[in-house]
């Protein structure tokens, strides 16, 4: 029998649609229909992953309630003529055709082959890099952390897209940078690592929107500064890699947000930090790039690692074709990976293909997947050279495996995030300008622009 714990990871993982949840009243409404559901036969689930063995009758019933549910909202959602299109998350395939053309019924929010432009919006509170941006389930950006003239940041600002304004919230409990921040399927935000004045930190707290307050969970086994987080199909988050007090470190760690405790699974086959990962659709995590060691990407890593969630077992795939020091993996609506502006992994084939050509220096600069399909690529500096960030922006089309210029950052920009708001824009926010700074801890921006259809924020 299906003990409620892992019910409520298997409704957690229905409830999540990328970093974007469904609606309370969607929620709400399929909790109210499956306390009233009946149990009646149980069923054996199709082994499709190992691991898997039989559920029980209620969530069974709880399964296919909320997956109704989500086709219903889907439906909804769709229609031209009742509201905006929604924002896929990694695991969403379909969707509008890139190429399709829009027509006068177009409705607002929707991105589908819109003119794009670059427009400003009221700047953050603190000046801040190295921070993290998550998008909450009520469309607010949380942001976090961060450092500004060499001290770390414990202040948090929230962005609300509506009124293009941001608003203080809680501090976290502790300064950081360097850190990862995961939007947990029960609507909080788990803050990991990074470090502060003093070092690396092991440390992790939680952010309640519902509180706009911090509280310290469970801590990780590990110091780990620049490392990733991922959040699984059965709501427990992945950790790997960083950098830790001797160096780049191979391990990882599972958070489980119900017992707010860190669980150890194994270690990569190579110690990275600086790396990315995505999930692909199949639930396996993919992690590619990184440094091994040194400073600035001296030795960036083209290899890449798969993690299998049902074996918790690590396993070595197809190496990229060149290093990515710092990359940015974004999952496509087709199931293969972007990485950057240069390469794309095909899990079936588990090999890499070049995209047409880097178009951009691709390896800092955060990478968005769109509501049309599209994925976003911008550029950044690149640290320890004496050239300026590149500004540029440029759009990967899957369909076509073309590139399209999408305009230029208003400003010069390094250690910034971008996040998609629910509207189909995206914002990005702080980060740092100098060219090539002279001094370690270079002053952080406070101004956000956003990127969307032309006509205005």
């Amino acid at each position: 029998m299906t003990d409620q714990r892992d019910l409520d990871r298997i409704l957690g993982a229905f409830f999540v649609v990328g970093t974007n949840e469904l609606p309370d009243r969607v929620i709400s409404a399929a909790l109210e229909q499956i306390d009233h559901t009946p149990q009646r036969h149980a069923w054996r689930v199709p082994r499709r992953f190992p691991g898997m063995s039989r559920f029980a009758p209620v969530a069974i019933a709880a399964t296919a309630v909320v997956v109704a549910i989500l086709i219903g909202v889907g439906l909804i959602l769709r229609s031209p003529n009742l509201g905006p299109s929604p924002v896929p998350g990694p695991t969403q395939t379909a969707g509008p055709e890139p190429t399709q053309t829009p027509g006068p019924s177009q409705t607002p929010g929707s991105t589908q082959n819109a003119a794009f432009a670059w427009n400003p919006t009221v700047s953050m509170g603190t000046p801040r890099y190295g921070h993290t941006a998550t998008l909450l389930p009520d469309g607010t950006v949380l942001v976090a952390g961060g450092t500004s003239g060499g001290d770390s940041l414990a202040l948090a600002e929230l962005y609300d897209p509506v009124t293009g304004t941001w608003t203080a919230t809680g501090s976290m409990v502790a300064p950081r940078t360097g850190h990862t921040a995961t939007l947990l399927p029960d609507g909080r935000v788990l803050v990991a690592g990074g470090g502060d004045n003093n070092g690396g930190l092991a440390s992790a707290e939680l952010y309640n929107p519902a509180t706009g307050t911090w509280t310290a969970t469970g801590s990780m086994a590990t110091h780990r500064e620049q490392h990733t987080a991922t959040l699984l199909t059965d709501g427990l988050v992945l950790v790997a890699g960083g950098a830790d007090q001797g160096g780049p470190v191979a391990s990882a760690e599972l958070f489980d947000p119900i017992t707010g405790t860190w669980i150890d699974t194994g270690g990569m086959g190579t110690p990275r930090y600086g790396q990315a990962a995505a999930v692909l659709l199949d639930g396996r995590v993919l992690v590619i790039g990184g440094a091994d060691h040194g400073g600035g990407g001296c030795c960036a890593l083209a290899t890449a690692e798969l993690y299998d969630p049902h074996t918790r077992t690590w396993t070595t795939t197809g190496s990229m074709s060149e290093p990515a020091p710092s990359g940015r993996a974004t999952l496509l609506p087709d199931g293969d990976v972007l990485v950057g502006a240069a390469e794309l992994y095909d899990p079936a084939s588990e090999s890499w293909t070049a995209t047409g050509g880097k178009v951009i220096a691709w390896w800092n600069g955060p990478a968005t997947l769109l509501a049309d399909g599209r994925a976003l690529v911008l550029g950044a500096a690149i640290p320890g050279q004496n050239v300026p960030p590149v500004t540029a922006a440029y759009l990967y089309d899957p369909v076509a495996g073309s590139w399209t210029a999408a305009g230029k950052l208003a400003t010069q920009r390094y250690e910034y995030t971008a996040t998609l708001l629910l509207d189909g824009r995206v914002l990005v926010a702080g980060g740092w300008s100098d060219p090539a700074p002279s001094q370690a801890a270079p002053s952080g921006l406070t101004s956000a622009e956003l990127f969307g259809p032309d006509g205005g924020p």
